[in-house]
């Protein structure tokens, strides 16, 4: 399995490589040259197994022979040991035709913990067979920097430093970040917003003597890792209400494309998904593109689902490339566009996007009617990016089964549930003193040239 750039013209790369490396040089996103299919057969194999048994089904093309199916399975098994739940990722029904897939019993209670830990213990297997050493760099507008930081603390090989707005996450989720005392692991608190911080990643990585000179790798979902991870669940979830024997559709909050793009990579490889549907909050850049074919950005407005406060989608860029039948130079003029502010998709690639997605767009009132209606019809309490997604899930229920990702605790933002629904989400009993711990943070002008000189000192020491 070999893995090209979505610009083109980057070296064509392994898997290990491709994990290893995170952004092309290009500027690009990885990506697997053909996407394996699985058969009727296979999918229905999934069927009673356990959520172990289907990531290493779903995820075993993908990775050449980086690891031995032996390696694979214990690495897979090592990943998902530390859930709360046996089933990892368990449906719950809402209602007749609608169910929600709980992806936030892992260490830090969002589903970016299926991926991380898993790329955490990847990392680790590829870093001790080869003795190199690498500095993780990413930026979070709240969920991944955590489940980063939980991944990879601790771990020899490798130096971690989150970049995250300041003033624009949880409480829940800054201290996630700022309490872990393992000194490899470090928080960075941007004067800015996550566009600010993803841009600065990503100036890193296209930096190419700094990017040589700190052995710079990334666990953003610029990361294939991350997106191949995310696959599995849609595999888990569907076969468990009858697929591939019945279609599902799925409802995602998303901000930055990843779990959703997840999802049409899930549909590619052979799942009976009907309707992709992305779910936005105000911040909803990916549900007027959709409307339009005019992606354009407009600033990002804080809101009470901050993980999805995003302007510049990293993965649509993934979607952009297979819209335009992989054609990695009009990917990179689009992109070239979008620092003037924006792009004007062709025809052509904007019907196949609107063949493939759908979306809808929640505001910070339905957000949190969201929250008080399903606690009080459902006995559901939701954080309040899942509030979005059901509210834009209502609006697509049909005879088709629906499933709304949830993709974080409610406990990570105690006090936007809280005004919703009047009541106080506990944190999990292993998180109960989260308030109590000292924090560990550095905050830092939005300056490139500051948080590179603030790497480099860091690695050094």
């Amino acid at each position: 399995m070999r893995y090209i750039s979505t610009r083109g013209t980057a070296p064509v790369l392994t898997f290990e490589q491709a994990m290893l490396t995170g952004l092309a040089r290009d500027g690009g996103l990885y990506l697997p040259e053909s996407i394996p299919t699985l058969s009727k057969a296979d999918i229905a194999a999934m069927a009673g197994q356990s959520y172990e048994d289907i990531a290493f089904t779903v995820m075993r093309p993908f990775i050449g022979d980086t690891f031995t199916d032996d390696q694979f399975k214990h690495l897979i098994a090592q990943a998902y040991a530390g859930f709360g739940h046996a089933a990892r990722a368990p449906l719950v029904q809402l209602d007749s035709n609608h169910f929600l897939l709980e992806l936030f019993h892992g260490p830090t209670l969002a589903f970016k913990d299926f991926a991380m830990q898993l790329i955490g213990q990847m990392f680790e297997a590829a870093l001790t067979r080869s003795g190199d050493r690498v500095t993780i760099v990413g930026a979070t507008s709240g969920d991944t920097g955590s489940a980063a930081m939980e991944a990879f603390r601790g771990l020899d090989a490798v130096d971690v430093f989150i970049l995250y707005p300041h003033g624009r996450v949880s409480e829940v989720q800054r201290r996630q970040m700022t309490t872990p005392t393992e000194a490899n692991v470090h928080a960075l608190a941007v004067d800015g917003d996550f566009d600010d911080c993803q841009a600065m990643v990503k100036d890193m990585f296209n930096d190419f003597a700094f990017r040589e000179e700190v052995s710079l790798a990334g666990v953003n979902s610029i990361n294939w890792g991350r997106v191949l991870a995310q696959v599995v669940y849609y595999f888990s979830s569907a076969v468990s209400l009858g697929a591939p024997h019945r279609e599902v559709s799925f409802t995602v909050p998303t901000g930055n494309f990843g779990d959703i793009f997840a999802g049409y990579i899930a549909q590619q490889m052979g799942l009976p998904i009907k309707d992709l549907i992305v779910a936005t909050n105000r911040n909803d850049i990916l549900h007027r593109t959709l409307e339009t074919g005019s992606y354009t950005k407009e600033g990002v407005e804080p809101t009470i689902s901050p993980s999805m406060d995003i302007q510049v989608s990293s993965n649509f860029e993934r979607a952009l490339f297979y819209a335009y039948d992989q054609d990695g130079a009009t990917v990179a003029s689009q992109m070239d566009d979008l620092k003037g502010g924006g792009f004007q998709i062709s025809q052509g690639a904007y019907q196949m996007l609107k063949d493939t997605f759908k979306s809808g767009r929640c505001s910070e009132d339905e957000t949190s009617a969201a929250i008080k209606t399903y606690l009080a019809k459902h006995g559901e309490l939701l954080c309040p990016h899942t509030a979005v997604g059901t509210h834009v899930a209502e609006a697509h229920l049909g005879t088709t089964p629906m499933i709304t990702l949830a993709t974080a605790h409610p406990a990570k933002f105690p006090d936007a549930v809280n005004a919703a629904s009047g009541v106080a989400a506990p944190l999990p009993p292993r998180m109960a003193d989260l308030y109590d711990r000292p924090e560990r943070v550095t905050r830092t002008a939005n300056n490139l040239a500051d948080i590179q000189s603030i790497i480099k000192e860091r690695i050094a020491t």
